[in-house]
């Protein structure tokens, strides 16, 4: 598969570049630190009289961030991939998980706890999505369909090691649907294509770029709660000052992590989304925004970087 390949040499290229980065000079300013996780559960059912279907289900993460820091600035960077599949029995593998995301923030401090601050982030996927219960075979979102790049000024307030707060008004983002089909459609809220009344003939594309102008608010909180077992949230704001200021997106991520040894761990994510430029059918065949909302039960091999 494709995207397994992709997800596989970028988890490999981040490995080597973490493994060179341990010989460096360990006094310096710079530091670092991650995970890589394989996480996995597997049923086989012959004769049983209860029903059922054989099934594997896999999910591939890796976290890696680099900081670095002195008496007047910092630079926070932070890379999150993950990939999952659910197969079951002879039918076609079922998605499960699927993210790609990079985030940069430098800081410049303007007092104590208290940074000028350059926020950058990137967000997409690596394998085409779909809808099970309605279409398995039309796409609904994939690589780059939708893509995020965002970049904001602004302060960020520091008052512990714990907690962190970003707030920049001035915040531009750029949503990209490389997909042309996707783009006719609308989708991610860039412009669709026209098409001719008469005929249906279509006369123009849709676009594939939508800019926007706003303020973004970054909060993130990261509390071990007990001895081998660690929470983090991450919640981010934007709202549009171009359009419909008044419709905040929302996305807000929270992982708990229990470490069970060295190389063994328990993950629960929950994930939560609000943007209403995302157009979402329910069962009852009604379109519009919709809260999303997807929970992750793991349990697997997991390795510390440094």
């Amino acid at each position: 598969m494709k995207t397994t390949s992709l997800f596989m040499i970028a988890l490999l290229l981040l490995t080597f570049s973490t493994l060179n980065a341990q010989e460096g000079d360990t006094t310096s300013n710079w530091t670092s630190k991650g995970n890589v996780g394989l996480n996995f559960s597997q049923s086989h059912l012959s004769n049983w009289a209860a029903g059922g279907e054989n099934a594997l289900n896999w999910q591939g993460i890796l976290n890696y961030g680099i900081r670095y820091a002195d008496d007047i600035q910092k630079w926070e960077n932070n890379a999150s991939f993950a990939l999952g599949y659910s197969h079951l029995s002879d039918s076609k593998a079922l998605k499960t998980d699927d993210k790609i995301e990079i985030n940069s923030l430098y800081g410049y401090k303007a007092r104590e706890k208290l940074f000028y601050s350059l926020e950058f982030s990137f967000k997409t996927q690596f394998a085409d999505g779909f809808d099970y219960k309605t279409d398995s075979s039309t796409a609904i979102s994939s690589f780059m369909s939708p893509g995020y790049f965002t970049l904001g000024i602004g302060m960020e307030y520091v008052p512990s090691k714990m907690f962190s707060i970003n707030f920049a008004p001035i915040t531009g983002r750029i949503t990209i649907v490389s997909d042309q089909d996707m783009a006719d459609n609308g989708d991610f809220g860039v412009d669709p294509a026209t098409y001719d009344e008469t005929t249906g003939v279509k006369l123009t594309d849709g676009k594939n770029m939508r800019f926007e102008l706003g303020t973004k608010l970054i909060a993130t909180l990261n509390v071990p709660v007990a001895e081998n077992v660690n929470f983090t949230s991450k919640l981010e704001l934007f709202s549009d000052y171009l359009k419909n200021p008044q419709n905040i997106d929302v996305d807000w991520q929270n992982l708990l992590t229990l470490k069970v040894n060295s190389w063994l761990s328990t993950n629960i994510s929950a994930h939560l989304i609000y943007d209403d430029d995302i157009m979402i059918t329910d069962k009852d065949g009604n379109t519009g925004p919709r809260t999303q909302f997807k929970e992750v039960l793991s349990v697997g091999i997991s390795y510390n970087l440094k």
